[in-house]
């Protein structure tokens, strides 16, 4: 064995010489150098002396000093200093925003997806055996979030988008087309920030009355818009009014949609209105908004975002984005 200098053409250091000698090892001890030699291997490439392509061993020029390479401490730190800066930013735009509090924070998506099932009374004849999309209000979940959905994109205020982008409020749309045509590029403008667009129909009618053609032209042709202005059909229908029947399911599923979420609230600028009894916030609900402006309500979106917020963070719930738990 020879000692290894970091530069033997500069004869800094002299490799010592000596009488070879035979060194007889026990088995016990050829493990344990092979598992030294093991780790001395992943120490090398983790701090970066790695081999060229010709097997040699690479490392700096003379003088110079190795790369330092981030360790865990590092990376946990840069992590926490990102939280931090996030955090940072939220409380500003809470206050920016009129907000009493900060918005709480949803947690990761479930690794697992919850599996969705119809809701009871919910079903049409032949629901199960023809494998029809489901129906829900609620989506099966211990922690505190709910989801925020907002319907048929009348009103296209661009202070809702800063409001949301700012805030990190995650949301979903669903659109109609005879509303979205008239300015397709705010959605595109909404959908670049991270809101999922899905179909609400071509022209908003109540479906039940439609023959089964007819229910099918309404969701496909809205599917074959929103692929051709945003690049992606969707996979998530909701019926306009919530009214459907099993022609309406039907014909989403042979259209492509796999799900077909309704809502437990529905938040306005001036009041919510419940589906359940006890006018209660639950784990997991679906909450229906529209895109109204003062046209239609005594407000603005951001004035009806809100409402929405005071009542959720008030009451414990972070609001999450509906199809990381589809």
């Amino acid at each position: 064995m020879r000692l290894v200098v970091q530069n033997e053409k500069s004869g800094t250091y002299a490799a010592r010489r000596r009488p070879p000698r035979t060194i007889r090892l026990r088995p016990a001890r050829i493990t344990r150098l092979r598992a030294g030699a093991a780790v001395l291997a992943a120490a090398a490439l983790v701090s970066g002396c790695g081999l060229g392509d010709d097997g040699a061993q690479t490392r700096p020029a003379a003088g110079q000093q190795p790369p330092r390479q981030k360790s865990a401490a590092d990376a946990l730190d840069s992590y926490a200093s990102r939280l931090r800066a996030q955090h940072t930013a939220r409380v500003a735009a809470a206050k920016r925003w009129g907000l009493r509090e900060v918005p709480l924070t949803a947690p990761p998506p479930p690794a697992k997806k919850p599996r969705i099932r119809t809701r009871h009374g919910f079903e049409v004849e032949g629901h199960r055996e023809e494998n029809l999309p489901p129906v829900f209000t609620t989506v099966p979940t211990r922690h505190k979030v709910v989801f925020l959905t907002i319907d048929d994109g009348a009103e296209k205020d661009p202070a809702f988008l800063r409001m949301m982008s700012e805030l990190r409020i995650p949301y979903t749309a669903f659109l109609s087309d005879y509303l979205v045509k008239e300015d397709y590029g705010y959605f595109k403008r909404m959908q670049d920030r991270g809101a999922p667009l899905n179909n609400h129909t071509l022209h908003h009618p109540y479906m039940p009355a439609l023959s089964y053609a007819r229910q099918k032209r309404e969701i496909c042709g809205m599917q074959d818009v929103i692929e051709k202005r945003y690049g992606k059909r969707p996979l998530l229908f909701r019926p306009p009014f919530g009214n459907y029947d099993r022609d309406t399911l039907r014909a989403a599923k042979m259209c492509g949609i796999t799900h077909v979420p309704l809502w437990n609230e529905e938040v306005f600028v001036d009041r919510w209105e419940y589906r359940e009894w006890d006018r209660s916030i639950r784990p997991g609900d679906i909450v229906l908004s529209h895109f109204r402006g003062k046209d239609d309500w005594k407000g603005t979106m951001p004035d009806m975002i809100r409402r929405f917020l005071h009542k959720v963070t008030a009451e414990g719930y972070a609001v999450a984005r509906l199809e990381d738990y589809l």
